[in-house]
Parts: structure tokens; C-alpha cells; sequence
């Protein structure tokens, strides 16, 4: 994430004294981003207005909320979650029968976490948000370090620590959700999450996680709350951008594992081709929309029982994530 921030600094998207023209929206301000995929050439407040404009009418497209829904929004403390917080907030003054809560999860990464649960808990008192925190070790009785640990002493190198987290923190979100008794929960995954985990679930083959990959859930099981992407439509480069503009606090420090993830691979290549062909993701994004009418035939096939071992829905008799936690024990 430190990295995005460097990057947008010396970005040749960013205008320079030497270059920069006025604002295309506004005509008034000078210019300091161009947005090449549209060619709009931007200033800092029309910048962030649009950020925040298309949130609300992705928002009103994909009928996210209701006028009193009470809304969960997962907080990992990095800039594109505080984002999404920072204009929820926004949005719930011109919505005062919406309440929100942020939810976090402590996944108990050894001098990682704690600067995020610090960002997220001063964040939240400052825009008068409720925090609510699930915790690994509580939820699974081990931290994520300890289940790599236990992983590799048992040579379970088939799954990196990005798979369990993946599952286990999905688990945790939806409990948080629930404990807080939310009606939906909000993640801030931006368009370039949304292009990488579709490439990344062709190539697994995996037609399922495609079909449930949608802006807002299918509400397919009551345990099951239904989660709503607003920065779908945001690319990642923006959205940490906004945060730059309005002075966000978030933590920028890489997790330790994210270098064993394919994700890392996927978004590599594809901002090389949105670089070179800009309005790729956009036009992933697109593809995905059309597909998702035909691919959701195949979760309607899908019959959720109760997991033997925790309770939870699932498609099988172990859920996922009870059977990675009887793996490592």
C-alpha cells in the first residue's frame, strides 16, 4: 500500500506546473490528475467529488441500501477501507435512518495488525462510528501466525497463508456482521480486487466463486449477511488518492504475507495492460456483469446444510473453514 502512495506521487497521471491545464469539470481550478481512461483532466476537489459520486450512484444502481438499513463496514485500516468509511459517513448525514458500524478484524499479525486496530479505533471516534472487534484467537482459538506456524510444521504447503486468511477472514466478517446485528456489510473492494479475483477464479476454473462474484450478494442463507460492494467501480490507484487528498490516516505497511499470494501475480499484469491499454479493468468489469445472469444458474444448485463442527451454513457437512482448522490441530 506504501507503494501505491509513492507511485501516485510520481504517477504521470499527476499534472505538473509544466503541464497542467484546467480542470475539464469544473474550468476554473488547475488540473492535477488526468484520468486517462476517460480523459478527464481533473482538479483536487473535482477529483474527489467524483470519487464520491460515483460511490453514491453505484450505491442507487445496484440498490444497495435501504433508507434504514443499519450497515456493517469491514475496517482493515488501509486506505481503501477508511475511504469507504470516510464517505459512508458522508452519505449517512443525508441518511439519518442509516447507522453504521465499523467491524474489524484482529487476525493477530504480529507487528502488522495493531498499527491498523490503533488507525481504524481513532478513525472511528472521529467520525463517530462505533467499532466492533473479532478477533482470530477468540473467534478460532489461534492467531494467524499461529496457524502458519502450525501449518508448516505440518507440511500443509498446499495452502499459503492467503488462503486461510481469505477463508477465515470472510468467517469473521460475516460473524462481526451478525453480532452487531447489521442488515448488510460493506467491503471496500475497488474495481482492480474485483478484475484480479475474477482472472484469478478463471484460472482456478472455479465457476461457483464466479457466479457469486456481484456488487451486493444473493441473500441465499439467513446466517448469511448480505455484503454490498460500493468501491466496486473505483479503481484502487483512485481510491488511494482520495485518501491522499483528504489526509486519511491509514496504515500503508504491507502485510508480511502478501508476497506469497497469486493476487500479487494477477495485479501486476494487470496494470501493465491497463498502462498500456487504458480502460482494460472497466471493460473486465463489464464482461463480469453480462456474465453473472448465466453463471448464477449454477448456485441455484447449490443446497446449503449446517456444518457438523460449528454450526455455520455450508455446502457440505465440514465447512471450509472447520476444515482447515482441524488441519492444523
Amino acid at each position: 500500500m506504501g507503494e501505491t502512495i509513492f507511485s501516485l506521487k510520481q504517477s504521470k497521471h499527476l499534472m505538473n506546473s509544466t503541464d497542467a491545464k484546467l480542470c475539464t469539470a469544473c474550468k476554473i481550478r488547475d488540473a492535477f490528475f488526468y484520468r486517462k481512461y476517460s480523459g478527464e483532466r481533473l482538479c483536487r476537489k473535482c477529483f474527489a467529488s467524483s470519487i464520491e459520486a460515483k460511490v453514491r450512484s453505484t450505491i442507487t444502481r445496484y440498490q444497495m441500501l435501504r433508507f434504514n438499513d443499519h450497515l456493517a463496514v469491514a475496517v482493515s485500516g488501509g486506505k481503501d477501507s477508511l475511504s469507504l468509511l470516510y464517505i459512508l459517513a458522508k452519505i449517512r448525514k443525508y441518511r439519518p435512518k442509516t447507522t453504521i458500524t465499523a467491524v474489524t478484524v484482529d487476525e493477530g499479525i504480529k507487528g502488522y495488525r495493531d498499527e491498523a486496530l490503533e488507525i481504524a479505533a481513532k478513525t472511528c471516534k472521529k467520525l463517530e462510528i462505533p467499532l466492533h472487534i473479532v478477533s482470530f484467537k477468540e473467534l478460532y482459538g489461534f492467531s494467524l501466525d499461529e496457524i502458519i506456524t502450525k501449518a508448516r510444521e505440518k507440511g500443509l504447503a498446499e495452502l499459503t497463508a492467503c488462503s486461510y486468511c481469505g477463508v477465515l477472514r470472510r468467517r469473521a466478517i460475516n460473524t462481526g456482521a451478525r453480532q452487531v446485528k447489521a442488515d448488510k456489510v460493506a467491503t471496500a473492494h475497488t474495481l482492480d480486487d474485483e478484475t484480479q479475483t475474477f482472472l484469478m477464479n478463471i484460472m482456478r476454473g472455479d465457476v461457483t466463486r464466479l457466479a457469486k462474484q456481484t456488487p451486493v450478494s444473493k441473500e441465499i442463507q439467513p446466517l448469511f449477511v448480505q455484503k454490498i460492494k460500493p468501491f466496486c467501480e473505483i479503481p484502487e490507484k483512485e481510491s488511494a488518492l482520495y485518501a491522499y487528498i483528504k489526509k486519511l490516516d491509514f496504515q500503508d505497511t504491507p502485510c508480511p504475507y502478501a508476497s506469497e499470494a497469486l493476487r500479487n501475480d494477477i495485479r501486476g499484469m494487470l496494470n501493465h495492460v491497463e498502462e498500456k491499454h487504458a480502460g482494460t479493468k472497466f471493460a473486465i468489469s463489464r464482461a463480469m456483469t453480462k456474465l453473472a445472469p448465466a453463471l448464477e444458474e449454477t448456485t441455484k444448485k447449490e443446497v446449503f446444510k449446517t456444518c457438523i463442527e460449528c454450526g455455520e451454513p455450508s455446502t457440505l457437512d465440514l465447512c471450509k473453514t472447520c476444515e482447515m482448522l482441524r488441519q492444523i490441530r
